[in-house]
């Protein structure tokens, strides 16, 4: 079953001397499916499901089980061995064992084995599509990451830039060449360029803390992510990503798809088995029983001689007794325990049918709601491929106005960057007030920022084409 998990390959985390450490996004995305809670309840439940599967796959074999009991009784009782009533005190002792065999069902524990496959299969689907979920929420925030560290550097680069110009208007102004306004203006565009560059910086720090989050990492742990340039991380063409191949792509690769398949086979599976229990069974049983009991008596422990009467005799109107000299039993001994075992020692076999006649139509009843149960998740089948496939579209749709986006800001930055440099010559030959100079210094500043944002914007939306395609996310060939 092919796999639609993120790409991985192993990069290494990157580790010197003295130098922070610095996760990859792989390595994001490995730790974060190994220590998300998401996706281990999803690998327990995949665990559980399993032993259901094997536990129904040994209920096809025969049942075997042994009982044993001892027990004392007293008072008014029934002797377990000769079943009369006795008022001696008794220890007795029962032992059994019995089996029992499935000759017909009509095939429903076959069927329960499938069906608990088919939800197997499905469950693992699950633990899948939960790393997946994973993967795709760390990828985006890799991404949001790597965007704050790009505006880190461009907030850097306008802050120098302001601070070059400060301190060559300082100059000026001290040579009396321009007023302490201009020298004031200046002060101000450093200041808010610095307070920008805080900002940034305390926007990565917090975008690196979500993606902590996200990996289930300690907060306090030193985190930092390796920043490839946005223009080295490979994008498939849009053409290739055209919504329908990526759509058809989907229904065959991603989890969420095989799960709603496979659990539309486990109900159809399910139809058959609770078919099964309106029909007769057939079953072959067996057994084995024994019992002892300390009542029981064997024979006579010695015997004295004695004249016990037999009769009587009539002589002349006149009853005589008849006497015979007897040995008469003065004792008995108790029958042994293992003596007693073999003695009561007895077996059964048999084949029993099992017939339902009327049980409240429980078993209609679950036979149709199993049948309804096969509609359901069929239903449910349909829903995810229509959401699927306007998901898909809508991502398309987002993309190529992401493209557009992206190519009408470079457009911005180069006509930015043009209206700067003609600005910047004529404030250094002092055609320009310092004003001028910032507004456009801003402008150019802004223009970047909204590139950079563009740019990352419909690298994620492609990426995220290339996910439902089923090729991963990857930042690097």
């Amino acid at each position: 079953m092919k796999n639609t998990f993120l790409s991985l390959t192993a990069l290494g985390i990157t580790i010197t001397a003295g130098a922070q450490q610095k996760w990859s996004l792989e390595q994001c995305v490995e730790y974060a499916v190994e220590n998300n809670i998401s996706v281990k309840q999803a690998d327990v439940q995949a665990r559980m499901d399993r032993l259901t599967l094997d536990q129904s796959k040994a209920a096809l074999y025969p049942t075997a089980n042994s009982q044993h009991s001892a027990g004392y009784q007293f008072g008014r009782s029934i002797d377990p061995t000769s079943n009369q009533f006795t008022t001696n005190e008794i220890l007795f002792a029962n032992h059994s064992l019995n089996v029992n065999a499935d000759l017909f069902n009509w095939f429903r524990k076959r069927n329960t084995v499938a069906a608990n496959g088919f939800s197997y299969e499905a469950s693992m689907a699950k633990f899948d599509k939960a790393r997946n979920d994973v993967a795709l929420n760390v990828a985006n925030a890799y991404l949001a990451a790597l965007l704050s560290h790009e505006q880190i550097n461009v907030a850097l680069v306008q802050q120098q830039q302001s601070k070059e110009q400060r301190d060559n208007v300082n100059k000026q102004v001290l040579a009396g060449a321009l007023p302490e306004l201009n020298l004031a203006e200046m002060e101000t565009q450093l200041a808010n360029d610095s307070a920008t560059l805080i900002g940034a910086r305390a926007d990565y720090r917090l975008r690196l803390l979500q993606l902590q989050a996200l990996l289930n990492l300690d907060a306090a742990t030193a985190f930092e992510v390796q920043s490839p340039p946005v223009d080295s991380i490979p994008v498939e063409p849009l053409a290739e990503l055209d919504p329908a191949l990526v759509f058809n792509s989907a229904l065959v690769n991603l989890p969420q798809q095989k799960i709603n398949e496979l659990n539309v086979k486990a109900a159809e599976k399910n139809v058959l088995v609770a078919k099964a229990g309106m029909y007769p069974s057939f079953g072959l049983f067996g057994g084995l029983d024994t019992r002892y009991s300390n009542a029981q008596k064997l024979l006579p422990a010695h015997y004295q001689s004695g004249v016990v009467p037999i009769g009587f005799v009539d002589v002349n109107g006149t009853n005589y007794v008849v006497n015979s000299l007897q040995n008469i039993p003065t004792g008995f001994n108790k029958n042994s325990y293992f003596r007693q075992l073999s003695n009561n020692f007895s077996q059964n076999l048999g084949i029993g049918l099992s017939i339902p006649i009327f049980n409240g139509n429980q078993a209609r009843t679950n036979w149709k709601k199993a049948k309804l149960n096969v509609e359901s998740q069929q239903l449910f089948q349909e829903q995810d491929a229509q959401t699927l496939k306007q998901d898909i579209y809508q991502a398309h749709t987002n993309a190529v106005a992401a493209i557009e986006k992206y190519n009408a800001s470079r457009i911005a930055v180069a006509s930015a960057q043009k209206a700067y440099d003609f600005a910047r010559k004529r404030f250094d030959v002092g055609l320009l007030k310092p004003i001028d100079l910032i507004t456009n210094q801003n402008n150019l500043f802004k223009a970047k920022i909204n590139m950079l944002s563009a740019q990352y914007d419909y690298v994620f939306k492609l990426k995220l084409l290339e996910f439902y395609k089923g090729h991963g996310i990857k930042l690097h060939h």
